[in-house]
């Protein structure tokens, strides 16, 4: 198999069609994509757990009373941190533009770092092809990340925004009702 064309730093916005609950109207940030498979997070599931109960030595990191996101049902008991780094440099694993995953084994020096946090637990995951098959199959459509997209304060409305900003025929799809038997 010949080189993938990385997706790192794109959204897999779930197509209306893909009726998995993991992904139900996902937003979804590529963090890894090799033809060895791809990683990524779920953007817009907050979970009702607080960092502080959760994952108390990351309590420095985040605002009192932020919740843990939802990453993705792959090793839901993996926490992982995303930063929007001062100097992208600074990230033990870059991303994109100013974002990635800083080193968890200061906490304390994560903040002077970066400008915004937020905390996953879990991740999503594709073996190799699985996500081209998917793509191939329409069950996902792509979009450029951006920065605000990954902190976003309305995740409930993240799926509709992202399709808006694409335009053309998915300002249609993001107006369709939740249900599509409903309208």
């Amino acid at each position: 198999m010949g080189n993938v064309d990385s997706l790192r730093g794109h959204l897999l916005v779930a197509s209306p069609a893909l009726l998995d609950p993991n992904f139900r109207r996902a937003v979804v940030l590529v963090t890894e994509h090799t033809e060895d498979g791809a990683a990524g997070l779920v953007l817009n599931h907050p979970s009702p757990v607080e960092v502080a109960g959760a994952v108390p030595q990351l309590e420095p990191v985040v605002d009192d009373g932020e919740q843990v996101w939802v990453g993705g049902p792959v090793e839901p008991e993996a926490v992982l941190v995303l930063g929007e780094f001062l100097d992208p440099d600074d990230a033990a694993v870059p991303l994109f533009g100013a974002l990635g995953f800083p080193s968890l084994a200061d906490p304390e020096e994560i903040v002077p770092a970066t400008t915004r946090r937020r905390v996953f637990a879990g991740c999503a995951g594709w073996s190799a092809g699985q996500l081209e098959a998917e793509l191939a199959d329409e069950d996902w459509i792509l979009e450029p990340a951006l920065a605000d997209d990954a902190f976003t304060d309305e995740p409930d409305e993240l799926w509709r925004d992202v399709l808006r900003r694409k335009g053309g025929i998915y300002e249609l799809v993001a107006r369709m009702p939740e249900d599509p038997r409903v309208n």
